[in-house]
């Protein structure tokens, strides 16, 4: 019989733009719709997963609300989506009724055997003006770092170049010690139990450890524009990451 598919949740790296054109007392408005998630979708689905994502505007009514639902994944990345789009379903914002709180629920997942991957950017992690808000969250319990109760953004215009720390570690398997540069990240702490895999300047970049039966992964930059950028998204090592952080975090060099 043949295996099934890996499959992974791809929630988030989606974007509406809401745009005014002022031409003197003239004004008019346009909308458009972005995403960033192509580069990681197509590493992953070159190392041989099934990548489902999960945009933005979706995700308050999508994102699954019960363990057998997360069960049909082995791997969750958040990508640039805040705790509140997981928190506030329709159910809740719209009608206020009760509902599950999925940011306890994806920590049970973990818990439980899941493999769970956070993604830097704007919304993820603590992000702008901390509006990522998983500091504090159940979900940050899962994670193998701690945030910060303020936005954690470190804008590095001039670039700022990679470098693993534990090139013995699963996650650094057939990468090079530098890596092409990134333009920021998130500022987190690894927790000390935790494995710190690269570092950026003088904080940790890439961070991976177990908890209960699962596996949870940080990843401080983006894995798309802007702070990773075309020299990064395009590097031969990009989809070898992807595929490295994904594999891991679902248990597959496990006995």
């Amino acid at each position: 019989m043949a295996s099934q598919p890996r499959r992974v949740l791809l929630a988030g790296e989606s974007w509406i733009m809401h745009t005014i054109h002022q031409k003197g007392v003239d004004s008019f408005t346009t909308t458009d719709y972005g995403t960033g998630h192509r580069w990681l979708q197509a590493a992953l689905e070159a190392g041989g997963w099934e990548v489902v994502h999960l945009p933005n505007h979706l995700a308050p009514a999508e994102f699954p609300t019960s363990m057998a639902a997360l069960e049909a994944y082995d791997v969750v990345i958040l990508s640039d989506i805040g705790a509140n789009s997981l928190l506030l379903s329709p159910d809740t914002f719209v009608r206020s009724l009760s509902a599950p709180n999925r940011l306890a629920l994806l920590r049970d997942w973990v818990r439980n055997g899941g493999g769970l991957v956070m993604v830097g950017g704007y919304l993820t992690f603590q992000g702008i003006e901390a509006k990522g808000h998983y500091a504090g969250s159940p979900l940050e319990e899962a994670l193998p770092v701690t945030l910060h109760h303020h936005d954690d953004r470190v804008e590095v215009p001039e670039g700022v170049t990679p470098r693993v720390t534990a090139s013995g570690h699963p996650l650094a398997s057939g990468l090079p010690d530098i890596w092409p540069a990134l333009l920021g990240y998130n500022r987190f702490m690894a927790r000390p139990e935790a494995a710190t895999v690269a570092e950026a300047g003088d904080d940790p970049l890439l961070v991976a450890w177990e908890h209960g039966d699962g596996r949870a992964v940080a990843f401080a930059s983006d894995c798309g524009p802007h702070w990773a950028p075309p020299a990064f998204v395009e590097w031969d090592g990009y989809a070898t990451l992807w595929q490295n952080i994904a594999d891991w975090a679902a248990g597959s060099d496990a006995d």
